[in-house]
């Protein structure tokens, strides 16, 4: 059990940071997927902290869990209701996911019509 509350603590890290430096290089705006990153995070975090007896970074990560649950609160309620409706029901992107899929869609040869 300790090993899957290490595992949290690491998750919890790659994701906070992970969030921070694509917000921070401009790969991700600082939206609701950024707080929800945050949000896991923190929890991660807090439980981990719990675990080694941490209780600075308990409380610390418990602020920061309020803040990225209010925020997204925030951003939920100035959506409105049709908003959210319409976001649960939009089909997902046929687009590339990654920077690689990128590269390997335009790498792609296109067919021609002769």
């Amino acid at each position: 059990m300790e090993l899957l509350f290490e595992i949290a603590g690491w998750a919890g890290a790659v994701a906070m940071l992970g969030g921070y430096m694509a917000v921070s290089m401009g790969w991700l705006q600082a939206g609701s997927t950024f707080q929800t990153v945050n949000l896991f995070g923190s929890c991660a975090f807090i439980i981990n902290g719990t675990l080694h007896g941490a209780w600075p970074s308990v409380v610390t990560n418990v602020a920061w869990f309020l803040i990225s649950a209010v925020a997204l609160l925030r951003m939920r309620a100035k959506q409105g209701p049709t908003a959210v409706a319409a976001d649960a029901q939009e089909s997902p992107s046929l687009g590339p996911d990654t920077a690689a899929q990128v590269i390997v869609t335009a790498a792609r040869p296109t067919a021609s019509c002769a």
